[in-house]
Formats: structure tokens, sequence, C-alpha cells
């Protein structure tokens, strides 16, 4: 009996659906006998939950919520998103306005911009670009776009009549990295080193008996402010980390989390009382980078994890490139981190660790001189997977 046979397929459906709040619908199929998902999202829900990146709340909330209770033959391998916006005829308007607005989204995006286009689905634009779009509406039409608004605004023909209402102003503005940088001069760090300390003398004591934990290469780690940029397999990584350096750099190392992790759950405590810098992608991201970039600005480290998610399956994920924006724009260097173990010891979905052996490795700072995002964030990752 084949594989197939033995899989009820509507069984699975229910089951995403269950776990998948923002699904109206889920179709589950075998692609070349591997389970494949077409998703339906709720807009609707979407809109009035705020939720603005579309495509990673249904991967990981839907998705891999399913996966991580899923037996092995049963995880879904593949999936899709099936969308049904504007008629593609629909007439563009002729206005200054909107050829200002077309002409910035095609510089950002390399697909066909309509004026039906979802700035997600069809644009491909992520959470960079859009923090880099909310400051070009701001500079070119004098208008305050916010995640709230937006969530409801994601096709171009409803972005458009909402700046048309808004505008304040019309004017050709140029947006760069530097211009979200250098507004941080009102901001300021909670600075906690003494906690800090704490927290990794404790770390260490229980992690060095239980995971026979080892570090290598602090040598690496360069006196100046940097980047710390390890791989990401589990819930623990950060806090191997924090166990890892040396009391003189943990003082004035800071860490980047997620809220949806770390914000609302057993684990907040600890962010509210350590060096953490809590980021969420749907909401307040202009002042959740200038959050992130304050410890470099500072003289300061922070600890970023590339791949902005953990690996399910023990292989490292594409990296985001927000890592090397700052590197690139801040000139300063990063440090590959390699962390070897966790996934072994604490995978997604285990509450408790097993005592496995947990080991990482600071590599040699690569420094962004002439590169641009992608090479920094292809340097990084080449020596990352040289040593996994």
């Amino acid at each position: 009996m084949k594989i197939e046979d033995k899989i009820e397929l509507k069984v699975i459906e229910k089951k995403l659906l269950k776990v998948g709040r923002y699904l109206k619908d889920a179709k589950v199929t075998f692609q070349d006998r591997k389970i494949f998902a077409t998703l339906y999202p709720d807009f609707k829900a979407l809109q009035e939950a705020h939720i603005i990146n579309i495509k990673q709340q249904l991967r990981w909330y839907a998705v891999e919520l399913y996966n991580i209770e899923a037996p092995s033959a049963q995880k879904i391998k593949g999936h899709k998103i099936i969308t049904n916006f504007y008629d593609l005829e629909t007439q563009e308007p002729d206005d200054k306005t909107y050829v200002l607005l077309k002409k910035y989204l095609m510089s950002v995006s390399d697909k066909k911009v309509l004026f039906s286009s979802h700035l997600e689905f069809d644009l491909g634009l992520d959470s960079l670009e859009y923090v880099k779009l909310f400051l070009f509406i701001e500079k070119s039409y004098g208008a305050y776009l916010d995640e709230k608004t937006f969530s409801r605004v994601m096709v171009l023909k409803d972005l458009y009549g909402w700046i048309k209402e808004h505008e304040k102003r019309l004017d050709i503005a140029s947006i760069s990295w530097q211009d979200l940088f250098e507004e941080c001069s009102g901001m300021r760090l909670n600075s906690s080193p003494w906690i800090m300390r704490v927290w990794k003398s404790v770390l260490w004591t229980i992690f060095k008996p239980y995971f026979r934990f080892e570090t290598f290469g602090v040598q690496n780690i360069p006196k100046e402010p940097c980047i710390i940029a390890p791989n990401h397999y589990s819930m623990v990584d950060g806090f191997v980390v924090l166990a890892s350096l040396p009391l003189s750099i943990v003082k004035k190392t800071f860490f980047l989390a997620f809220e949806g992790e770390f914000g609302k759950s057993a684990y907040s405590t600890i962010s509210k009382h350590s060096q953490t810098i809590l980021i969420n992608h749907n909401k307040n991201l202009i002042s959740s980078m200038r959050s992130v970039a304050l410890p470099l600005l500072e003289s300061k480290n922070i600890v970023i994890f590339p791949e902005g998610a953990r690996s399910r399956d023990g292989k490292l994920l594409r990296f985001n490139k927000f890592f090397a924006i700052l590197s690139k724009e801040l000139q300063v260097p990063i440090v590959p981190a390699v962390i070897k173990g966790t996934f072994e010891a604490m995978p997604t979905g285990l509450t408790i660790p097993k005592p496995k052996k947990v080991t990482i490795t600071y590599l040699e700072p690569i420094y962004p001189k002439e590169l641009d995002y992608d090479a920094i964030s292809k340097k990084v990752r080449e020596a990352i997977l040289k040593v996994l």
C-alpha cells in the first residue's frame, strides 16, 4: 500500500484550519509524493488583527504550527497562498500623486506594478520595504502611515486612495537607510549590566554540566561595537550565546528578540530584566528598527539571528538582510557564530531540553567595507555553513 493511501488529507486540512486562525480555507494534496497545502487567507481577520506580514504569519502560525505536532509522514512539505484582489482591468489614475507612488514602487520591486497589485503578494515587499515606504509617504506627501492603517490598504488602489485623502504636500523625496538611523538621538537604551552578569553566571553554571557546554573563538569578538550573528535552532540559543560570552562583553551586549515569543510567554520576565530589544513585524516597525540600531550607535554589541526564525529541520534558513544593512550603514563588523547541539537538545515543540552536547564557536569578524547588503549576508552565511 502506498503511503498516500494511508494518510487522510481531510484530517490534515481540519487540523491545519484549527491552528491557522487567519485561514478561511485550506486544501491539502499530494505533489511528487509530498504533502502540499493550498492556503486561502481570511483577509478580513488579518486586517482586524493588523497583520501586514501575511506570508510569514501563515507560514509560521499555520503550516509550521501544524507541523510541530504532526508525525513525520504527515508534515506539510510545501505550500502556496491563493489571493483574489481587484480586477486587473481597473483604470489607473494619471495624477501626480499616483505617478510618484508608482515610480517609487517600481524602484523597489522587480515585479510589474499594477493598480490592482498587492504590495506583499504581487510586489514582494516585506518589513524592510514597508519601513522605507512609510518614510517615503511621510516625506513625499506629508502623511503619517502606521501599520494598523496599512493593514487595510495593502493593495495599491487602496493605498493610493488613502494618500489622496491624507496628503498635505507633494514633493519628490529620496529615501535611504541613513534617514532611519539618523533620527535615533532621542531614544535611550535600557541597560542592566549587573543583571546580565547574573544571568550569564547562572546559565553557565547550569549549561556547563548539563550540556557539557563548550565555547570556542571568543577572542574573535572585537573590542569595537559589533553584530553577533549565530545560526538558530532552538529557543535556548539566545541563552547559549549569553552563557558563552565573557563578563566584560556581556555587560555591553544586547539581544534582539521577537515580541511574539518573548513578550507574551514564560520568557517575558527574562526579556524585561535583561538587555533585550523586542520587535514585532506587524507594528512599530520604524521605532523598532531604530531601537535595534541604538546599541551599535552607543558603542555596544547586538546579537541578531539572521534567519529570523528557528530552523525546523536543522538546515540553515534564508537570511534576512537587516543585519547586513546595519553593518553597512553603521560600518560595524559582523561576528558569525556557529551553534551546534541545540537542535538535538531542544527542537521546536519541546519544553524541557535534553542533556545533549552543545557548543558555540565565534568565527573571525566580517567587515562591510565596500560590500553591498547581499554580499555581506552571503559572506556571513557561507562562513557559518562552512563550519556546520
